[in-house]
């Protein structure tokens, strides 16, 4: 290989370690012809402070890394430390993709167009009236983005921090209009109202076990979506499964955001399908599980 066809790329975040994001970049890198190594930058091993993402940005430039995928806690803080943005990440004020340029480092965001071609392709048909967004994070601004983006007639924005759920609901008003998206405080009759639920904390990741809401508040009319996939059947899936809803997991999304991650990384376009076969095979080999549960 070429040293142009080579490419070292890296994940930071704070509790990675089931993170496979390795392993799906490069299986697919393989396949294309292309040398391709992805590794993790694990803050918990580093001993390093999410506030401190800049120097392992400088650093990993330093090694000669083409590229960072950024996820919790650092999708924000990194935004300062970088040269440019692209349009998409500039709005959201998010970023999950950086790619080293000569002289700069570059900003992206493929959560948000992730997750709306997951839940197109996961919940075809799922209404969007009313809905209620449960986390104003990285991954909850990529998502308001992306449900208003396809057409959501009211979001809701509820988060345990009520400046931050403010603050994301302000963002997506200037974006989409005022009279399409509220900062909620009253989860459970937002919840009661609502055609679907989307969660984006890091409740149900491996290092974060657990339920972001009581799991009365579900209902079989309820559509609810989940970005988190490791584990792929998060509590939250599960509980929502058992009451009968209609059911998102966070494989689609992380499937799509990484195909069009290695894009930019490499200038190469990646076989979506083969990527979603692939993690099926990585998360449960028997039944797979990238879509929706009915």
């Amino acid at each position: 290989m070429d040293a142009a066809d080579s490419y070292l790329i890296g994940l930071v975040g704070s509790g990675i370690g089931p993170s496979l994001s390795p392993p799906l970049h490069e299986r697919e890198a393989a396949e294309l012809g292309l040398a391709y190594r992805y590794t993790r930058w694990d803050l918990d091993e580093l001993g390093s402070a999410p506030e401190e993402v800049g120097d392992l940005l400088a650093e990993a430039r330093a090694a000669g890394y083409r590229g960072l995928n950024i996820t919790h806690p650092c999708k924000q803080l990194v935004v300062e430390h970088l040269d440019e943005l692209s349009p998409d990440a500039a709005a959201l004020g998010s970023v999950n993709t950086v790619v080293f340029e000569p002289g700069r480092a570059i900003g992206h965001n493929t959560d948000w167009s992730g997750f709306s071609r997951s839940l197109t392709r996961g919940l075809p048909g799922a209404p969007l009236d009313r809905l209620v967004l449960l986390g104003a994070g990285g991954a909850g601004s990529a998502v308001g983005h992306a449900l208003l983006s396809l057409g959501a007639a009211e979001l809701t924005v509820v988060d345990v921090d009520a400046d931050r759920s403010t603050a994301l609901a302000d963002g997506l008003r200037a974006r989409f209009g005022d009279d399409r998206v509220t900062a909620g405080t009253e989860l459970t009759a937002a919840v009661a109202a609502a055609d679907g639920l989307v969660h984006a904390t890091p409740t149900g990741m491996a290092e974060h076990p657990g339920l972001p809401l009581p799991a009365e508040l579900l209902r079989p009319d309820l559509w609810v979506a989940d970005v988190v996939y490791r584990p792929l059947r998060t509590e939250l899936v599960e509980a929502a499964h058992e009451r009968g809803c209609r059911v998102l997991p966070g494989g689609g999304m992380a499937v799509f955001q990484a195909a069009d991650a290695l894009e930019l990384f490499t200038g190469v376009r990646p076989d979506v399908e083969r990527m979603l076969r692939h993690f099926a095979e990585l998360v449960d080999p028997v039944a797979g599980g990238a879509g929706a549960r009915a």
